[in-house]
């Protein structure tokens, strides 16, 4: 039986989205900057056609996982776990901490040339 996606999930899909949304710009000065070399760097430049389909794919796993922590909690059946509201509360948070760090590194092309 397939398992719906959770919201923690949806939120490590939509980091991984946006980191490769970034690669192609962040990825090149993270390696000068660590000392490996702009060898490296230059391969990375490829994944800047794939741009907007890591954008689109993380901004649809962020809005899941929006869904899922916004909408109005269901019933809870017998016998099935249901979120306490602290805990509710703390995946809010961690949302909106991971989201603005999303959209940072989904931005960088962005506010890159300020670094060169």
């Amino acid at each position: 039986m397939l398992r719906p996606w959770t919201t923690s999930g949806s939120m490590l899909s939509g980091v991984a989205a946006a980191i490769g949304a970034s690669a192609c710009c962040a990825g090149p000065l993270l390696l000068v900057v660590l000392g490996i070399g702009g060898a490296w760097g230059s391969r990375l430049v490829a994944l800047e056609a794939y741009q907007p389909y890591f954008i689109a794919a993380a901004l649809t796993f962020f809005g899941h996982a929006f869904v899922r922590l916004y909408r109005a909690p269901e019933n809870c059946e017998p016998g099935e776990a249901c979120a306490a509201p602290a805990v509710r509360r703390r995946q809010r948070g961690i949302f909106w901490v991971v989201a603005v760090a999303a959209a940072a590194l989904m931005s960088f092309p962005v506010y890159a040339p300020l670094f060169y």
